[in-house]
């Protein structure tokens, strides 16, 4: 009996183990979008990849590195750039943008600006995982605020 029970105990944790993660929202059509929380939760990661690129810095600099926080610092500022990216395309390039028709004139530009920008963010947002240079995040910060304002220009 015991037996028994530690081996179904032992795969229903290999079945969660292997269970796929769950996200914030899904893409199914259920039609609940705050496109405003993520244009500031973009921003909250910006925040939070520059304070760990700073923080990165600071601890390389120092003459006896504690590489523990240093380690915790990279995987920080990878981990909101991961986070950023994930909004850019899960969020706004597969569920809020959608195809536009090229014999559309305005619309097909406004939708080809979008695109281009968010492409931009994700290049930008990738940078930042790679390096920490300070210039990839006021990049990034002004990308989301163009993307923003065209994006918010019509209440698309």
């Amino acid at each position: 009996m015991k037996a028994s029970l530690t081996a179904l105990v032992a795969v229903m944790l290999l079945m969660l183990g292997s269970a796929p993660a769950a996200y914030a929202h899904c893409e199914i059509p259920c039609g609940i979008y705050d496109d405003q929380l993520r244009i500031s939760l973009l921003k909250e990661n910006i925040t939070t990849i520059e304070k760990s690129m700073a923080e990165i810095t600071r601890l390389a600099a120092a003459g006896e590195k504690n590489y523990n926080q240093l380690i915790r610092w990279v995987n920080n500022k990878e981990q909101h750039a991961g986070r950023f990216m994930e909004i850019v395309a899960q969020y706004f390039m597969t569920q809020r943008l959608k195809p536009a028709d090229p014999s559309d004139g305005e619309v097909y530009l406004k939708y080809q600006a979008q695109l281009s920008l968010l492409h931009r963010m994700l290049f930008y947002a990738m940078k930042c995982k790679q390096t920490t240079a300070s210039e990839h995040t006021t990049t990034l910060r002004k990308l989301v605020d163009e993307f923003a304002d065209l994006y918010f220009e019509s209440g698309s």
